[in-house]
């Protein structure tokens, strides 16, 4: 038996050999050791953890083996939100985007260009150097813990080099293309499903319930942006993967620094064919400004950064036969056209229906029941026909027509001046309201568990549900009387319903089903507004004043509460209880603070850093990460760094917490 000191050195020999295979491996897909040597390693290294327990740490790769089974995933909210990028899709369309950044900006520009992944975004926080918690993205504002099965990722560090107050970093866990290959080989062996491709398979094997199921996969995560920081000034995105990189994150290597836009746009174009040599899947390259006191400037929209966008690569195009053609109402009552295929693969997914957008064009197409189509999918993209091939047409092909009534409730079909859309104009389509509930208590929305698509269709179909608010009126006889309800469920879903009365007006507003307003954005119109009666009396000038709302969203927004059915159902759900405004004014005018940002570095005396950010926002202020000529105060505490020398080279005021104390009128 080695000493305890041979033992020590060993082990660190044994790890740090392990971590360097499981990168050549994971990552590079270049092994420089059998599966037998390498199983040779780790078999050693937890011989001499069993025999010196004392020499376990969180970090070593023989802890990453998956834990308990879960009983199901908590939601997260995210302390930043994570928000998904706009894409470009031609040359042209980058230099727009350079174009905009440098009219916000006003300053010569650099960027750093990445590997856009096809994985699933996860968000990991570390506190004091250990790993804590991870998410998933979700909608950017709500995720799922997945925090034990990412302590399962082998190359994910679980303990840092420098053990930093906080740190919340993004990335992208995917698995490499031979083991997603390896993967599906096995599951047909053994008779199960086949994951579509390598992204379904990385999202599928983070979100299983037991974390061991997780360790059995070969899962890599790689990491690109800081998302919080305490004890680091981080001043550009080239730093921030610099930094990544000394902390023991994997960070892509095929990034590159360019000085200006006909750079990005070159650098982007080698990389269309050179995807393919990359050891797992990219759909396009991530434009990013480089200096990050610029993103603060430049801000974002309600879904995306302005400081960023993805070039996306050219789609994948393939020849399939379109088998008929389907039209699908939604929940604002557009008719659509889809295509029903001869199943295909198309960029790794197996593809059966493809959009046919609108009446347009399928004549401008001229599409027809029968036809070989082109059909193509780029990332997530519905994939759609491209163009038909007439010269394999047999001459049994059938043309398409819209209906001139809906499909579904028969009532008038309608196409709006100015858009390609058919509409369908009956005010109880079944189609509609389905559609609408479902979107209404959905958990982003008012969050009612329980009812599901097979229940939204009992209540809808006999008669007890006629719109969203009607829900709040659902006895338990009411729901006894339906197929598959037992008491107990039906308590279950009346209690729900009662739950979701407390949501608050952002859920509300999002669950209104208005056009254009997704979830970031009915936050934003709460905080506004204050309440759901301030927001139906607003107008379009008032809307697009708020830097984050548009024309279209506007327009959307005052043509919805403009409908007399919408103040129907608003006084329904009034007079149900349904909470419709913020407990305490939110209204940017009514807080002392709004409008005013705030920087803050150090670390303060007695507050922590969140207590003080919640503080701030309480009272309307902005927290931003960098400090410019737009900061209005610099919170500083002991050990500040460059944010405090800054600051004062702008005379920018700088306070302490007992001044931020005093501010708030909050005792010191």
């Amino acid at each position: 038996m080695p000493s305890f000191s041979e033992a020590e050195q060993r082990v660190k020999v044994l790890r740090s050999e392990i971590r360097k295979h499981d990168y050549r491996y994971y990552v590079l897909d270049d092994p420089l050791v059998t599966d037998e040597e390498y199983d040779s390693l780790v078999r050693e290294l937890e011989g001499l953890e069993r025999e010196f327990p004392e020499l376990v740490t969180p970090d070593s790769p023989t802890r990453q083996v998956g834990g308990a089974p879960l009983e199901q995933f908590r939601s997260l909210r995210h302390t930043v939100r994570l928000l998904s990028l706009a894409n470009a899709f031609e040359p042209g369309e980058l230099r727009d985007f350079d174009r905009r950044v440098r009219q916000l900006s006003d300053v010569d520009l650099d960027y750093i260009v990445e590997p856009k992944i096809d994985g699933l975004s996860v968000a990991l926080t570390y506190r004091d150097g250990k790993f804590v918690q991870g998410a998933t993205r979700g909608n950017g504002v709500i995720g799922e813990d997945i925090t034990e099965n990412l302590r399962a990722v082998r190359l994910l560090p679980l303990l840092l080099p420098r053990a930093l107050p906080l740190l919340v970093v993004r990335g992208e866990a995917f698995m490499p293309k031979k083991a997603f290959e390896r993967l599906n080989k096995e599951r047909a062996l053994r008779g199960e499903p086949l994951f579509a491709n390598p992204r379904n398979a990385a999202a599928g094997s983070l979100r299983q319930l037991d974390p061991r199921v997780t360790a059995g996969r070969t899962l890599g995560v790689f990491c690109y942006q800081v998302l919080e920081c305490e004890g680091l000034q981080i001043d550009t995105q080239q730093e921030a993967l610099q930094i990544l990189r000394e902390l023991g994150f994997s960070v892509q290597e095929a990034g590159e620094h360019c000085r200006n836009i006909e750079e990005v746009i070159a650098f982007c174009s080698r990389w269309i064919e050179k995807r393919h040599r990359l050891n797992y899947e990219i759909d396009g390259m991530v434009v990013k400004v480089n200096p990050l006191y610029l993103h603060d400037i430049l801000g974002n929209t309600a879904k995306s950064p302005r400081w960023a966008i993805a070039f996306k690569f050219p789609a994948e195009q393939v020849v399939t036969r379109v088998k008929d053609i389907f039209v699908r109402v939604g929940r604002t009552g557009v008719l659509t056209p889809t295509a029903v295929l001869e199943p295909v693969q198309v960029a790794g997914v197996t593809v059966s229906r493809a959009t046919l957008h609108n009446e347009d064009m399928i004549r401008q197409k001229d599409v027809r029941i029968g036809d070989h189509v082109v059909i193509r999918r780029a990332g997530d993209v519905i994939p759609e026909v491209v163009r038909v091939l007439p010269e394999r047409r047999r001459g049994d092909e059938k043309a398409f027509q819209m209906p001139e009534r809906c499909p579904i409730c028969g009532g008038q079909v309608l196409r709006q001046e100015g858009e390609a859309a058919l509409r369908c104009t009956g005010i109880a389509c079944p189609a509609q309201l389905k559609e609408l509930i479902l979107h209404f208590v959905s958990r982003e929305a008012m969050d009612i568990e329980g009812i599901g698509p097979a229940l939204v269709i009992q209540l809808v179909d006999r008669g007890l549900v006629k719109d969203s608010a009607d829900l709040f009126s659902l006895s338990r006889e009411d729901l006894e009387g339906l197929e598959r309800m037992g008491e107990k469920s039906a308590d279950n879903i009346l209690a729900a319903i009662q739950r979701s009365k407390e949501r608050g007006p952002a859920p509300l507003i999002f669950s209104l089903g208005i056009r254009h307003v997704g979830i970031r954005a009915a936050e934003v119109l709460a905080e506004r507004f204050g309440s759901l009666e301030a927001l139906a009396g607003a107008g379009v000038e008032e809307l697009t004043a708020i830097p984050e709302i548009g024309p279209k969203i506007a327009e959307s927004i005052v043509a919805f509460f403009q409908q007399g059915q919408t103040l129907l159902v608003l006084d329904k759900l009034k007079k149900a209880g349904v909470k419709m405004e913020q407990e305490t004014a939110t209204r940017g005018e009514a807080l002392p603070w709004s409008g005013k940002v705030f920087v803050l570095t150090g670390t303060l005396p007695n507050l922590t850093r969140k207590e003080a950010e919640e503080m701030i926002k309480e009272q309307g202020g902005k927290i931003t990460s960098g400090v410019s000529g737009k900061t209005d105060y610099v919170l500083a505490g002991s050990e500040p760094g460059q944010k405090y020398d800054k600051a004062r080279e702008l005379g920018i005021p700088i306070i302490t917490e007992e001044d931020l104390l005093q501010m708030s009128n909050t005792p010191p």
